[in-house]
């Protein structure tokens, strides 16, 4: 039996905090709670730098569409044609929602599982995706000569921590700069700019914690419950907010840009 004297309505909280959903990729219900130091590039330029003057477009993992409207906005060109796609299905009809006035279409597509993309060879020039899974070879083939590729991604070391407090495998550490820029070459991308960073993201207490584990299970244990690990969020409730000290990760982020060769 786990002892949560003087801590049975931080326990009820946290279990609330637990059945949080995401809604698109809106994580607004964590502000001011969740501390996220940033790459020292950013993603927002290098995609706007690739959509100057292009036409056609495809934005992979859209979430609900918003940061493909920010990144719109910010180039300040809109391209005669954009699409986009997105693999969670609880997050296609929030993006067709948002997109559908924009005449921007939203398709399903999952690069772990479909791996084919469903677009003709040569039909954009920019290929944008930010912390999507992709296919290298399919990035190329659908990329028409001259097009560029822009990719910002969750590194697999990312919140290394978890290994140790919660038992949690990392099971994507094939996600690296290294790895993935000699996927781009061999698939016959001329990689142009790629950086690695890391950084920490801080929580100021453990419901924060648990809320993101809610909106971003894939970054939790695969069968996180709050009662299940309740010993574990205890202790780090203890050791870290109790005393006035925030839950702290390693965040590891990396980007690559990258183009398809003109004959």
């Amino acid at each position: 039996m786990v002892d949560t004297t003087g801590e049975p309505d931080l326990v009820d909280t946290w279990r609330r905090a637990a059945e949080a959903r995401l809604t698109g990729w809106d994580f607004s219900a964590l502000d001011g709670r969740v501390h996220e130091e940033q790459p020292p590039w950013s993603y927002e330029v290098l995609a706007a730098t690739a959509l100057a003057g292009a036409r056609d477009v495809l934005d992979m993992g859209t979430g609900g569409g918003e940061k493909l409207m920010e990144l719109l906005r910010v180039s300040g060109h809109l391209p005669d044609h954009v699409v986009a796609t997105e693999g969670w299905p609880p997050n296609l009809p929030v993006a067709r929602a948002n997109l559908a006035g924009h005449g921007i279409g939203v398709v399903a597509y999952d690069a772990e599982t479909d791996r084919a993309m469903p677009f003709p060879g040569a039909s954009f020039d920019v290929v944008l995706n930010r912390h999507e899974a992709y296919v290298a070879a399919q990035v190329h083939r659908v990329l028409r000569p001259g097009g560029v590729f822009v990719t910002q991604q969750v590194d697999g070391r990312d919140f290394e921590e978890s290994t140790r407090i919660f038992g949690t495998p990392q099971e994507y550490l094939h996600v690296n700069l290294a790895d993935l820029r000699d996927e781009a070459e061999a698939a016959g991308l001329v990689v142009e700019s790629a950086q690695e960073w890391s950084g920490t993201t801080a929580f100021t207490d453990v419901a924060a914690l648990v809320h993101y584990f809610a909106l971003v299970p894939w970054q939790a244990p695969a069968d996180f419950t709050v009662d299940g690990y309740l010993d574990i969020l205890l202790a780090l409730h203890r050791e870290g907010p109790a005393v006035g000290r925030p839950v702290t990760f390693t965040s590891r982020r990396f980007h690559l840009v990258a183009r398809r060769p003109r004959p």
